[in-house]
């Protein structure tokens, strides 16, 4: 079933869809990846073969089964728009989505192009929200003009983990941007000026920032726990979160 969620910008996962392969360097300590390995060794059903893409028709009709509006991460262990994915299963999803208004739906992707080709075909719900992982520069930003061509009611970016300096962006279009550092035994750093100038961006652009977390690594260089080293950015705590009425 769908389960409450500990990440800080949703509120309940939702996976009809498990496992995923790694496309560009955001994937390379995929915390997806370690959770189906420790689930697969704990005997949790649905992850039998570990983080290998898998479709869970049986998880398909969880959100309608709730009443009280909910903000549902849609496949946080896994990618809606993988390439096995077929898009009469994503149909299937999306028409899920559409039967329970009274939530929201966000969508986070790697794979852009084959998020906006299957939505090129389709009207998405108004209670869905679209979104491109942004790690880099070479594989992270150019996804973020795919999605700004995609007709969504909210647009948003997950900054995380934050790998270097992401340079001028166009943020035209774009609604929402969460940054947040890597976090694990292997995790890369993530510098406060990087954050200090997406920050500069999205206020230029009127874009809600949530700043996530610093993960592993402080804002002062020195490696700790996650959970130590927080979520304050420049002594407070950014929880904004998109104007749902600012349309496509």
């Amino acid at each position: 079933m769908s389960t409450q969620s500990r990440i800080e910008w949703t509120q309940r996962t939702w996976n009809p869809t498990v496992g995923c392969t790694k496309i560009s360097p955001g994937c390379k300590n995929c915390y997806a990846e370690t959770m189906a390995r420790r689930l697969q060794a704990m005997g949790m059903r649905g992850y039998e073969n570990g983080f290998r893409l898998a479709l869970r028709p049986e998880r398909l009709f969880e959100p309608l089964h709730r009443r009280k509006p909910t903000v549902y991460f849609v496949n946080s262990m896994s990618d809606l728009f993988h390439e096995d994915v077929p898009f009469a299963s994503i149909r299937e999803v999306f028409a899920i989505m559409e039967r329970a208004p009274q939530h929201t739906f966000q969508i986070l992707t790697k794979r852009a192009v084959r998020m906006a080709r299957f939505c090129a075909g389709v009207d998405v719900p108004a209670n869905v929200w679209l979104g491109v992982s942004v790690e880099d520069r070479s594989h992270g930003v150019p996804r973020i003009a795919v999605l700004r061509a995609i007709a969504s009611g909210v647009r948003f970016l997950s900054i995380e983990p934050l790998l270097q300096p992401l340079g001028d962006m166009d943020l035209t279009g774009v609604h929402w941007a969460i940054v947040g550092g890597e976090s694990g035994a292997k995790a890369r750093p993530m510098k406060p000026e990087w954050v200090d100038d997406i920050k500069r961006q999205c206020d230029a652009a009127g874009v809600a920032f949530f700043f996530k977390q610093w993960g592993t690594w402080g804002p002062d260089g020195r490696r700790r726990s996650k959970t130590d080293n927080g979520r304050r950015y420049r002594g407070r705590t950014w929880d904004a979160m998109p104007d749902v009425a600012s349309g496509p």
